[in-house]
């Protein structure tokens, strides 16, 4: 192609369009958490209907209130369930198909930390985490991908964690830095499976960042604090709103030449 030929193809496109999610339908698990809430926020700004799933009912609600209220013309919905039954996770997916229609957009946003030694670690606290935090992303990914296949498109973007890239320090969480190295592994091998099906599979790795449960930690350590924004090279710790950047990209029209990656978000804190 000739640089005329080029610049003329550029022509018929726009940019900005390519991020807009208007009449996109999208699924945001641990939804009432403080990342995955951001994250549904901005897919609405940017056009998207949500649908939340949670299981802490009252976060879960004002969350969806909240989005109600700043997009009245967003069609919001919140479904109680376990990520981590199948069954759950089934009943929930196949409702939210029988109001929406469809299924665009999926992010898996849920998950749980926990710090314990591996000597003194009990394998339940191994099973939870694993399970938590890696096969109920298989399940939910496994449950709308089946939709998506239907309908030969989808979006599906795991929100993993830096965590799986290095080993934190000083905190020692041997299973839940395996969990998100597994997380962006699972990224990987469903994009390769599922290319063909027009769905693309993505992650995105947050570094520390200041939810609710992460700032009650660093203010009851902190020594923590001083420590990880040492180790920053922005200084800084991210706010939930950080992280939305990169969903919309991977979400939108913007990132269709993009599958099987996964985006640090980390202040730079894994290049040291």
């Amino acid at each position: 192609m000739s640089l005329e030929e080029s610049l003329n193809e550029l022509k018929g496109i726009s940019f900005k369009r390519l991020f807009d999610l208007s009449g996109r339908k999208a699924v945001v698990t641990g939804g009432g958490g403080g990342i995955c809430s951001a994250i549904a926020y901005g897919l609405a700004e940017f056009g998207a209907d949500i649908a939340l799933i949670d299981l802490n009912v009252e976060n879960l609600e004002k969350v969806k209130n909240f989005l109600k209220e700043r997009f009245p013309e967003r069609k919001v919905m919140a479904f109680v369930a376990n990520v981590c039954s199948y069954d759950e996770v089934v009943k929930a997916v196949d409702n939210i198909v029988k109001e929406f229609g469809r299924i665009d957009i999926l992010v898996n946003c849920h998950g749980i930390g926990q710090w314990v030694s591996a000597e003194a670690m009990g394998l339940d606290d191994w099973n939870r985490m694993i399970y938590t935090n890696l096969t109920s992303i298989f399940i939910v990914s496994q449950v709308v991908g089946r939709y998506m296949i239907k309908q030969r498109y989808g979006k599906i973007i795991n929100i993993a964690s830096m965590s799986g890239h290095i080993v934190n320090t000083p905190q020692p969480q041997s299973h839940y830095n395996t969990s998100k190295a597994g997380v962006i592994h699972l990224t990987k091998s469903l994009a390769a499976e599922w290319a063909k099906y027009n769905i693309y599979v993505n992650s995105v790795s947050p570094g520390y960042t200041l939810t609710p449960l992460v700032e009650k930690l660093l203010n009851q350590e902190p020594r923590y604090a001083e420590l990880w924004k040492s180790m920053i090279p922005l200084n800084r710790f991210a706010k939930p709103y950080d992280i939305v950047g990169a969903v919309i990209f991977l979400a939108s029209d913007a990132s269709n030449y993009v599958t099987g990656t996964d985006i640090l978000v980390d202040g730079g804190y894994t290049i040291l």
